[in-house]
């Protein structure tokens, strides 16, 4: 097998929000209208008022960073000039689905016939890490045993507490939206890519999907390009918290590739006892507990959490020039995740959930 490149891409999908009132606005239209080259940066999603980015292939997290901060600048400068900021969180703290327009575009009126309410009601926003894998067989091993760490870069990530006007008692209730979708969560092993390829083969064939870009696994071979593409996460709020998501995949398939180069694994579990794990870290986030399967017991998810950095992921960071950025988890376990901080604004200010978007527009342009 191949050694992968381990390049890296970032997706990340952003809010548009009136600074004054605090709601989401419709503007990717504004985007549509505009010149080619920033229309070829910024890209549409379902609903008007969500704007996606796309970086260019990075070959490592410093790259990444610069990668982030560019098109975060290029973004809030573009909404800036209508009077509007944006916003990195899973989900909005009070707007409604109903409120929001569709982008008139010939795929999302597809997408919204096709699933309905279900479509209409994804108002949530996400962070999509690309892994550089070109080896389809080793491709296949990562996904497989890169599912069992899902949860936990989940529970770093976790910004979604609210969802319209309401506190869920949730830390990514965007992960329960999202599951409304078909053909999302975590999904099962292959034992193979010829195996993977005859799955794909009978959605399609069976005129279930057009093609394999409509599986919306939280981890897939990308359609498009060679990398295994994590799309667990919620949208990230600050900057280094993106980098450090991005940093901690990276380094999974690292010492994955490791392990199955000197013909070693790790052992992997059936999706429905991850998926107890991903529940509990939607629901927990940071101050919950993840379940050790090899051990058969729980334990508090900053707990193993570390041990994924410390144990698991050490003997590669260096390689990968990604130690600082790794351990970025560190401080987001004893400074909480964006969910925690949203929370700890909604409790200070007496449920102000307006102050709770300032929060966010403040934290994420950060350092830009």
């Amino acid at each position: 097998m191949k050694a992968p490149t381990l390049t890296l891409g970032i997706e990340e999908e952003y809010q548009v929000v009136d600074p004054e009132t605090g709601e989401l606005t419709s503007f990717i239209t504004e985007i549509l209208e505009g010149d080619e080259e920033t229309r070829e940066q910024i890209h549409p999603e379902l609903h008007q008022a969500c704007v996606e980015t796309a970086s260019r292939v990075c070959r490592d997290v410093g790259e990444a960073r610069e990668e982030v901060l560019r098109m975060r600048r290029l973004v809030s400068g573009k909404v800036a000039e209508k009077g509007l900021g944006i916003v990195a969180a899973g989900t909005h703290p009070f707007s409604t689905w109903e409120q929001q327009a569709i982008t008139p575009l010939e795929r999302y009126a597809g997408l919204r016939e096709d699933l309905q309410q279900v479509a209409e009601r994804n108002l949530i926003f996400g962070t999509h890490i690309h892994v550089g894998i070109e080896d389809r067989e080793f491709m296949i091993d990562a996904m497989n045993v890169s599912r069992y760490f899902l949860p936990h870069v989940l529970a770093l990530s976790t910004s979604s507490p609210f969802w319209e006007g309401s506190k869920t008692g949730l830390h990514s209730y965007r992960s329960i939206i999202w599951r409304n979708f078909p053909r999302t969560g975590i999904p099962m092993t292959f034992g193979s890519w010829s195996e993977y390829e005859h799955f794909i083969e009978t959605m399609v064939r069976s005129n279930t999907i057009q093609n394999s870009s409509k599986i919306w696994w939280d981890v897939r071979p990308n359609h498009n390009f060679p990398t295994l593409e994590f799309r667990v996460c919620d949208m990230c709020t600050r900057v280094e918290e993106v980098v450090c998501i991005a940093a901690i995949f990276q380094g999974i398939v690292a010492k994955l590739w490791k392990l199955r180069r000197d013909n070693l694994t790790f052992r992997l579990y059936p999706e429905v006892l991850l998926a107890e794990n991903k529940w509990r870290a939607a629901r927990y986030g940071l101050t919950g507990k993840l379940i050790d399967f090899g051990r058969q017991s729980e334990h508090p998810a900053a707990d193993l959490i570390v041990e994924l950095i410390e144990w698991f992921l050490d003997d590669v960071v260096d390689e990968l020039g990604s130690r600082a950025e790794v351990e970025y988890a560190l401080r987001i376990l004893k400074e909480g995740s964006s969910a925690t901080r949203q929370l700890a604004v909604y409790d200070e200010t007496g449920g102000d959930m307006k102050a709770v978007v300032r929060h966010l527009l403040a934290e994420t342009v950060e350092g830009l």
